[in-house]
């Protein structure tokens, strides 16, 4: 690699830094924020996208900031919601190479170039995921939230999916595949989220959470050791991992 590109290395530490320090610096003032997530594919004329809308309004009316990827289709509508309840309507968005195009319905927008600390920003001033209809991106969120509440790296929060007509297979097949057959999940995993089909089932679980109501993750351990609190990033230190020898390995 040339001299010239190696310190180009260098120097994208320093944006990524830059990128992370206006972020943390704009969200850390965020009243309890909820982000939500579903297709920027989803017309006005979608019934989720008119579920979205009400979400949004529900969550502002609730004193929570609505935080979504800044886009169209369903990221819009919560915004939406969020803006016209004269809530906090936060947009995070994402430089592409086919530009995303931002709603109007933001007031608070931040632009990133790395997918990567967007994504840290989605979870770390969440009080609650609220998921509808999406595709990767979309799984993406979902599949995480549930792998850093699952190895107990954050506190667990509500991850609520909504609309069973679309969500239904994939939980039918999660729990066929994963739970029963080639056992990679534990069935209790599958409580680690809630399914349903209207906006104010899904705003009354994220309220009723933060309120103590209804706490989510009951079961799962809570930890007491300055080595397994929470960390200023959102989330846990742990503890490191024990590593085998060779010899412990092949003599398992």
């Amino acid at each position: 690699m040339p001299n010239n590109a190696l310190s180009l290395e260098s120097w994208r530490v320093l944006r990524i830094q830059g990128e992370f320090v206006e972020a943390i610096d704009a969200l850390c003032k965020l009243p309890p924020a909820v982000s939500v997530f579903g297709s920027a594919r989803l017309p006005e004329d979608s019934p989720h996208y008119q579920s979205a809308v009400t979400c949004g309004k529900l969550l502002a009316d609730a004193g929570f900031a609505v935080i979504t990827g800044g886009g169209p289709g369903i990221m819009e509508a919560a915004n939406k919601g969020a803006f016209e309840a004269k809530g906090m309507s936060v947009g995070l968005n994402i430089s592409l190479p086919m530009e995303q195009e931002g709603n109007p319905y933001q007031t608070l927008e931040l632009d990133f170039r790395y997918f990567f600390i967007r994504k840290v920003m989605f979870v770390k001033y969440a009080r609650g995921f609220v998921i509808y209809p999406g595709g990767f991106g979309t799984l993406d969120e979902f599949f995480e939230s549930l792998t850093l509440i699952q190895t107990l790296k954050i506190q667990p929060f509500p991850v609520v999916l909504v609309g069973r007509d679309f969500w239904g297979s994939l939980i039918d097949w999660m729990r066929e595949k994963l739970a029963t057959e080639f056992k990679t999940i534990s069935p209790e995993d599958l409580d680690l989220f809630s399914i349903v089909d209207t906006p104010a089932e899904a705003v009354k679980i994220i309220h009723d959470h933060f309120t103590g109501v209804k706490v989510v993750g009951e079961n799962l351990p809570r930890f007491e050791s300055d080595e397994q609190e929470p960390t200023g990033e959102g989330t846990r230190l742990g503890v490191p991992p024990k590593r085998r020898s060779l010899k412990e390995t092949e003599e398992k």
